[in-house]
């Protein structure tokens, strides 16, 4: 199930990755000379990052807090899948011995 948290960082992400393909993607094929345009991306990409910083590092944060719980969510269904195994396999041993012990 999708929380608030998850729908709104993604929001962040998508309008942040859109107002930075737009500059580039404008400075690129202005028809300009490229060590101009590399001049004006550099400067656009400057001021993204200091209009925008702590929103990326917020959204750097919620990032490795997202793949931090996962990992432990993965990492927690694997020892259960684990456990599971390790019992099916304990009941067929105890099964098998018991169908021995009948002989």
């Amino acid at each position: 199930m999708c929380r608030k948290d998850d729908s709104s960082f993604s929001f962040a992400m998508g309008i942040l990755a859109g107002i930075t393909g737009g500059i580039i993607a404008g400075i690129l094929f202005a028809p300009k000379p490229g060590e101009e345009s590399r001049k004006e991306l550099k400067e656009a990409l400057d001021n993204l990052r200091e209009k925008y910083s702590p929103e990326v590092i917020q959204a750097k944060e919620q990032a490795l807090n997202a793949i931090k719980s996962s990992k432990e969510k993965i990492e927690d269904a694997y020892k259960k899948f684990n456990e599971y195994l390790k019992a099916k396999q304990m009941a067929k041993a105890k099964n098998n011995e018991t169908n021995v012990d009948e002989m």
